[in-house]
């Protein structure tokens, strides 16, 4: 059994979550919905995208350099993990799939492996008959209909750009002012004075 499948233990009913919601691993008062969407996240081809991106607990620097930068929040692996818990109460976290998706993809060098993850990438995002399909405009949808016919590992640049874009300017201020977001600032200097 995969570190994926385990069962969660029953909802905690802690007031306060605790210290490791940022990395989604407990199942606090954040991750109420968490079994529920972890299936749903789950409803994806591309079985390289685990739910939960291995990382180490954020510094409390890091977490403060998340609200100055999108940029900073997306190169960081558990910086990208709360983000993503954010886009699954959005019910957008097929934008972050997409993208790693796509980071995936660039990292693949052999010409089989290429075409199968971009083959997958189009029908879980691209293709209209996908529950996960990202918001692209037409021309971005064309040029992407054109390079599917040979496949590279720069098939989806554009359109990662697009959705990268998307989540800057739509859902990032939205994250900084969240809930979530809010809680782990909290608990990360509550943590950072108490050591």
């Amino acid at each position: 059994m995969s570190r994926y499948d385990r069962t969660q233990p029953t909802r905690n009913h802690r007031t306060n979550p605790c210290c490791l919601c940022w990395c989604c691993c407990c199942s606090c008062s954040w991750n109420e919905d968490r079994t529920r969407l972890r299936r749903l996240s789950r409803e994806t081809k591309l079985e390289t995208i685990p739910h939960c991106e291995v990382c180490s607990k954020p510094s409390s620097e890091e977490v403060h350099s998340w609200s100055h930068s999108f940029e900073k929040l997306m190169k960081n692996p558990a910086g990208r993990n709360v983000f993503r818990e954010f886009l699954r109460t959005e019910y957008s976290e097929e934008n972050m799939l997409f993208w790693l998706a796509c980071e995936e993809l660039k990292k693949d060098n052999s010409k089989h492996g290429i075409e199968e993850k971009a083959r997958i990438i189009y029908e879980d995002y691209i293709s209209i008959l996908s529950p996960k399909e990202v918001s692209l405009d037409s021309r971005v949808r064309e040029v992407i209909n054109r390079r599917m016919q040979e496949p590279n590992p720069h098939t989806f640049d554009d359109a990662q750009l697009q959705i990268y874009t998307l989540m800057h300017r739509d859902s990032y201020p939205r994250f900084l002012n969240s809930l979530i977001y809010k809680s782990l600032l909290q608990n990360i200097s509550r943590s950072s004075s108490e050591s």
